[in-house]
């Protein structure tokens, strides 16, 4: 039977007496694996869109990479604003990480399948990645904050156990935040279809899938997006406001454009990265458009990690300079190497 004529024969379940729908569930086969759609309807391009994503995964990495390996080599980057720094990069590296390579494998692929078991975990570490990503992007407001309008207090408040804590909460508030919507996830039926309309497995088109009741994960998952998207938002839109203001009071004008400088890439970054969530995870009706999340969904899972290295680097004065002096280094050394 084609999936199409089978979801027609099953209205959406959780409208049914549990009866019903036990009933119903018997007479249909369990689903235990997934068709990822993708960019199926770009048939024609699949080669293009391969190379195009390719080239910009591994740029993304390399990008990433050199901020993580400039922090930890040069002590011109030990600093909390770097240490915080370079987790945001490890975590837009592994988040990327997390969709890019099956997007990939897909675009060459006909088999173009999911195990629940493997979609549930990409959903769980897209994720809690994403969600820590928020968090670390608070922090670094947080830290600026400390750093311009508290300036003296900055070393005592900022100090290294201080910035380790942060990160490790971070890292266990993202993960544990998604362990029990994951965990409900794998109590669900699937009874078809069984087509996932997106290259990775999102929440909303795979609960849009499950002829269970969702309407509690549904809920949670938008609870979730409220806190992780728009209460981190908030943080940092009033550590910014606390900036500028302490900023404006500044009497040189070098003072301020310093300490604007020091902002505008870690804000560049929160525009583009809060945008994209925002459309995706807190609006109503984001199940109902999933060809446009797709589109979008792009933005956090490729352009933006892919974006950020190069935001970082262009904005960043010492940044600029710790990379500038390795290039010398290596050039240096090359051309003693040929003598």
């Amino acid at each position: 039977m084609d999936w199409r004529e089978l979801s027609d024969d099953f209205p959406v379940s959780h409208r049914w007496p549990r009866e019903q729908r036990s009933h119903a569930m018997s007479n249909f086969s369990v689903v235990r694996e997934f068709v990822l759609l993708g960019f199926s309807h770009l048939q024609e391009f699949q080669i293009l869109l391969f190379a195009f994503i390719l080239l910009i995964y591994v740029l993304t990495v390399l990008g990433n990479l050199t901020i993580i390996l400039l922090t930890y080599l040069d002590s011109r980057l030990h600093s909390p604003m770097y240490f915080f720094l370079c987790n945001f990069s490890l975590m837009e590296l592994l988040v990327t990480s997390t969709v890019v390579p099956r997007m990939l494998a897909d675009l060459l692929s006909t088999h173009k399948t999911m195990s629940l078991a493997e979609c549930l975990t990409q959903s769980f570490f897209y994720f809690s990645l994403g969600s820590t990503d928020f968090l670390i992007l608070t922090v670094m407001a947080f830290d600026r904050y400390v750093a311009i309008c508290r300036p003296l207090h900055y070393p005592t408040v900022m100090n290294g156990p201080v910035c380790i804590r942060l990160v490790v909460l971070c890292w266990m508030l993202g993960f544990l935040s998604i362990v029990s919507p994951t965990l409900q996830k794998t109590r669900l039926w699937f009874c078809g279809p069984n087509v996932i309309d997106h290259y990775f497995c999102d929440s909303a088109p795979l609960l849009k899938l499950s002829c269970s009741d969702t309407r509690h994960i549904e809920r949670m998952d938008f609870f979730l997006s409220l806190i992780f998207v728009l209460t981190t938002m908030l943080l940092i839109v009033v550590s910014y406001i606390l900036i500028v203001a302490a900023v404006l009071s500044i009497p040189s004008a070098s003072g301020r454009q310093k300490a604007f400088s020091t902002c505008a890439s870690h804000l560049t970054v929160v525009v583009l990265g809060y945008g994209s969530a925002i459309f995706i995870y807190v609006r109503p009706g984001k199940g109902h458009s999933t060809h446009l999340n797709k589109v979008v969904a792009l933005m956090t899972a490729v352009v933006t990690p892919f974006l950020n290295p190069f935001i970082f680097t262009f904005r960043n004065e010492k940044v600029k300079e710790v990379i500038g002096d390795m290039v010398k280094k290596i050039l240096l050394r090359g051309s003693v190497t040929h003598r």
